[in-house]
C-alpha cells in the first residue's frame, strides 16, 4: 500500500477556489465548499449594520487601524442572534481572497471575497444555524484569511434586523508564533489554516493565537527574498513585508500596540532557514546577535511569556541507501538558549529549546522544501505534547475540526470480497489491494 503526497495545483494565489486539489491522482470532491453570495443591503430593512470598530467584534492576529488584516491566518470572531450574517469588505481587500468561515463547531467553509462588495455568509438555510439552540440564542461566527500573501479590510457587519452582535470573551491563554514560510503555511493545502502554527493554536481548543510569519523573511534585519526587513524590525510592526504593505504604508508601517492586546503566554520562534541561505549573506554572528535582540524585544513587551526556540530541520538528503536530516544554525540556536539560561543573562528560565530531530521523515517534506499537510500535523502534535508536559496546559478541543480536509476513508479489498474500511491521514485517499 502506498500513499502519494497531497499535491496542490494553484491557479493563482488569489483565486484558490478555482484550483484543483489532487490526492492520489484524483480530484478532491468539492475542496472549497461554502461560496458566499454577493448581496446589496444598503436599503434592505431586513438587516441592521455594525461598523468595523463595534465592540462586539474580536480581531484575531494583526489588523491595522484601517481594519485591514496582515500576516498569516488573521481573522475575526463574534456572536450573533438571528439567522443572517453578511460582511462588507473595503477598498484594501485584495482580489478573490480565500477566507474560511464557520458557525460554532461546524466544519470550515470557504469563499472568495473581493474589495467593495458585501457577502452573505449566514442564511436561515446555513448548516448549523439554529440547529441545536433555541430561537434568538447566541451563536458564534468566525472567519479566517487563508492566503498569507493577501488580506481583507472589514468595512461593516450585517445581521438580521431583529438580531444583534454579541461579544465572545477571549480564551484565557495565548500563543504567538514568529516565523517565516514554514510557519505561515506556504504550499500547504489551505495555506495559513493548514500550517503547524494553526494546528498548534487551534488544536488546544481554548487558546488565542497569532501567527506573525511571512515567507522569505529573515530573523536578521536585512533584505531577504524581496522582504525589506527581518523580524527583529518587522515583528514590532502591524503589517508584514508584502508588496501590498509597501503600497499601503510605504516606509512607515504602523507600530503594533502590544498594550492594547492580550499578552502571549507562550511565544514560538522558528526562524533562520532564510538567514542560512547563502543568497542572503547573513553571518553566524549576525544571526546569533539578532536572535538575542528578538528575544529581548519579546521579553520587554511580555515579561511573563515563556519563549520556545525551534531547531531548524533544513530538509533531508539522500545518504547512501537511506535519508538523513540536515540542520541549520544548530550551534547558534543552542548558544542562544544557553545565553538566557547559563550565560550572561542569568538563569532566568523563560527561554526553552525544542528539538525537531526525529519528528519529520524525508517524505514529510514536499517537493518545494516545505512540510506536507501530514508534516504540519506531526509538528503541531509534538509541540502540543511538549507544552502540555512542560507548562501543564490541557487539551480542551471537544470535537470541531482543526485542519479542513484531513479525514478520509481507505478501502481495502480482501480475498473474500468483503470491503474493509479504515481511517486515512492527511486528507489522503487510496486503495490498498
Amino acid at each position: 500500500m502506498r500513499f502519494h503526497l497531497l499535491l496542490v495545483l494553484l491557479a493563482g494565489l488569489g483565486a484558490l477556489s478555482s484550483a484543483a486539489i489532487l490526492q492520489n491522482g484524483q480530484l478532491r470532491d468539492d475542496p472549497y465548499p461554502g461560496q458566499a453570495a454577493i448581496v446589496s443591503l444598503l436599503t434592505n430593512p431586513a438587516f441592521k449594520v455594525y461598523p468595523p470598530n463595534a465592540s462586539e467584534i474580536s480581531y484575531k492576529g494583526r489588523w491595522d487601524s484601517r481594519y485591514t488584516s496582515w500576516w498569516s491566518a488573521p481573522g475575526l470572531k463574534f456572536g450573533f442572534t438571528g439567522d443572517n450574517v453578511a460582511l462588507s469588505f473595503g477598498q484594501y481587500t485584495d482580489q478573490a481572497v480565500l477566507v474560511a468561515y464557520r458557525v460554532d463547531g461546524q466544519d470550515w467553509q470557504f469563499s472568495n471575497v473581493s474589495a467593495n462588495a458585501t457577502y452573505q455568509f449566514i442564511t436561515p438555510s446555513t448548516t448549523g444555524v439554529n440547529l441545536t439552540t433555541p430561537a434568538n440564542a447566541t451563536q458564534t461566527f468566525e472567519l479566517r484569511v487563508t492566503n498569507w500573501a493577501y488580506g481583507v479590510q472589514l468595512a461593516s457587519v450585517w445581521t438580521s434586523a431583529a438580531g444583534r452582535l454579541v461579544k465572545i470573551p477571549d480564551y484565557p491563554l495565548a500563543i504567538e508564533v514568529i516565523g517565516d514560510s514554514l510557519s505561515a503555511g506556504q504550499y500547504a493545502t489551505y495555506e495559513g489554516i493548514s500550517s503547524y502554527s494553526w494546528g498548534l493554536g487551534e488544536g488546544f481548543g481554548n487558546v488565542e493565537f497569532s501567527i506573525t510569519a511571512y515567507p522569505g523573511i529573515c530573523l536578521h534585519d536585512s533584505q531577504c527574498y524581496g522582504n525589506l526587513h527581518g523580524q527583529t524590525y518587522q515583528w514590532l510592526r502591524t503589517s508584514d513585508t508584502s508588496y501590498r504593505a509597501i503600497q499601503q504604508w510605504g516606509s512607515a508601517p504602523e507600530l503594533w500596540n502590544f498594550a492594547a492586546h492580550p499578552a502571549a503566554n507562550i511565544v514560538i520562534i522558528n526562524l533562520g532557514t532564510n538567514d542560512n541561505n547563502t543568497a542572503n549573506n547573513v553571518t553566524s554572528d549576525q544571526y546569533f546577535n539578532s536572535y538575542i535582540q528578538l528575544i529581548n524585544e519579546v521579553h520587554s513587551v511580555w515579561p511573563a511569556a515563556q519563549i520556545i526556540l525551534i531547531s531548524l530541520w533544513n530538509g533531508f538528503s539522500a545518504v547512501g541507501n537511506t535519508y538523513q536530516q540536515g540542520g541549520a544554525f544548530v550551534q547558534e540556536i543552542q548558544q542562544v538558549y544557553e545565553y538566557f539560561n547559563n550565560g550572561t543573562a542569568g538563569d532566568s528560565g523563560f527561554v526553552h529549546y525544542f528539538n525537531t530531530t526525529g519528528i519529520f521523515q524525508h517524505n514529510d517534506i514536499g517537493p518545494l522544501y516545505h512540510p506536507t499537510d501530514v508534516g504540519h500535523v506531526k509538528l503541531a502534535s509534538h509541540l502540543m505534547q511538549y507544552i502540555k508536559l512542560e507548562f501543564g496546559w490541557v487539551f480542551a478541543a471537544t470535537g470541531p475540526e482543526v485542519q479542513h480536509g484531513e479525514f478520509s476513508f481507505l478501502i481495502r479489498f480482501v480475498p473474500s470480497g468483503q470491503i474493509m474500511l479504515g481511517e486515512g491521514l492527511g486528507g489522503q485517499r487510496g486503495i490498498a489491494r
